[in-house]
């Protein structure tokens, strides 16, 4: 790090910033990039318009994540943390996931595009956790700094979903289909992209195995013990579910006859949340700074309230409902992005990839699962027969979750008051 790094964390972004610095932040614009490219329109090309998977096949496509945060515990985040450096890792991982999505560009039959889906996802997911690993090795101040490299992540993903979604307007049927295919290659050349740059990022080197032996995912877990986070792990698993309920049940709202958003603004409108995400990001590290831990992603969590609340109470008022998607911005930044801070201080540093796993598992795994498995059938029941949704009942429920994970944090949240590494092995 520079010596004008080190006298303002904040700085990393100006002409003194770090050669370190501007890098980790391009690494997570192509990180998230590589996800923002298909996942928006990735359900519409499998449907009856496009390869006509069936509702069971569609699902199966949707749960690769959960299935690759799942195994990444036991096998990948192992590797990242005691077998192979940082940067090696992503390298090998986005080279061998950007060649597999490649090949869903040309994938037609359900068995070659889900083993092609599952085979990106198993090398994408873990290379979250170490993307996150390798910004915090080489962060001088992580509280600071983190959020405005993560803020690369945001820009990534507006950068990847905004144009191939303005690039479809207007095209219908096969037309529509033969254009959403391009989703694969630009996500696949930006990964092979993201491959080679990652050889050009700070070396970090893979951390030997500490007093608990060789597997770290098993040591991981057995911090777990701890009440502070266990606590914070049950609340994770609340959030993720209705963070993931969110992208399942929005799109649906805008477009309903209540709130009445015409169909090609309903993406854009819900990026307004991703929009304030980026000058939220930017400003965490005050926040943080001034609040506190607890109180940071408390109020992170009460932005899913809030939100939800005005989604069940104030339907028909379309300019609150969009103006209220910039809470997007406190949901994610204080609490998420605020987690990975606080397990990367929480966790000792041979475990800390598959701590980040641990907690990744929750939020892109079984809480994406559970949100699938609460609200959708949920929504059916609350579907009448002229196909209406009683969205009041149903919001009120992602509402009632957030204010107990809200509750939980409030009264059972209890880290040492000045935690590092060293306080939590201490006690473990």
């Amino acid at each position: 790090m520079t010596d004008s790094l080190r006298r303002d964390p904040n700085n990393f972004m100006s002409n003194e910033a770090s050669a370190a610095g501007k890098k980790l932040f391009f690494m997570m614009v192509l990180e998230f990039f590589i996800w923002g490219a298909w996942l928006p329109l990735i359900w519409g090309y499998m449907g009856k318009d496009g390869l006509a998977f069936s509702d069971l096949q569609i699902t199966w496509v949707g749960s690769a994540f959960a299935i690759a945060s799942i195994l990444g515990i036991f096998f990948s985040n192992q590797f990242a943390d005691r077998n192979f450096a940082a940067e090696k890792f992503m390298a090998f991982s986005h080279l061998v996931g950007g060649l597999a999505i490649l090949g869903m560009y040309w994938a037609s039959s359900f068995p070659v595009f889900f083993s092609l889906m599952l085979v990106h996802s198993l090398f994408y997911v873990p290379t979250i956790s170490v993307a996150n690993t390798l910004a915090f090795t080489h962060l001088q101040n992580a509280q600071k700094q983190y959020g405005l490299v993560r803020m690369g992540g945001t820009v990534g993903w507006i950068l990847a979903a905004w144009p191939l979604y303005f690039v479809l307007q207007g095209k219908e049927g096969v037309e529509a289909v033969a254009a959403s295919r391009n989703i694969f290659l630009v996500s696949g050349i930006a990964s092979l992209a993201l491959a080679g740059f990652s050889l050009q990022l700070p070396h970090t080197p893979p951390k030997s195995a500490g007093e608990g032996g060789s597997l770290a995912w098993v040591r991981a877990l057995s911090f777990l013990k701890k009440p502070f986070l266990l606590v914070l792990f049950i609340v994770t698993f609340i959030d993720s579910t209705i963070h993931n309920g969110y992208f399942l049940m929005a799109g649906g709202f805008l477009g309903s006859e209540a709130v009445g958003i015409k169909p090609q603004w309903i993406m854009p409108v819900m990026s307004i949340g991703q929009i304030a995400e980026i000058g939220t990001m930017a400003i965490l590290g005050y926040f943080l700074t001034k609040l506190g831990w607890k109180t940071t992603m408390i109020l992170g969590i009460l932005g899913h309230a809030l939100r939800f609340a005005v989604f069940a109470f104030l339907p028909e008022n379309q300019t609150i409902i969009i103006i209220v998607q910039v809470l997007h911005g406190i949901c994610y930044a204080f609490f998420f992005a605020t987690l990975y801070i606080f397990i990367d201080a929480a966790f000792p540093k041979d475990v800390r990839s598959s701590a980040q796993g641990l907690f990744n598992l929750l939020i892109l795994g079984l809480g994406d699962l559970a949100a699938k498995w609460i609200f959708i059938p949920l929504q059916g029941k609350l579907t009448g027969a002229d196909g209406s949704v009683n969205y009041h009942k149903l919001f009120l429920v992602p509402t009632g979750l957030a204010l107990l994970a809200a509750a939980l944090l409030l009264l059972a949240f209890w880290p040492p008051k000045t935690l590092s590494t060293k306080d939590v092995e201490a006690t473990h």
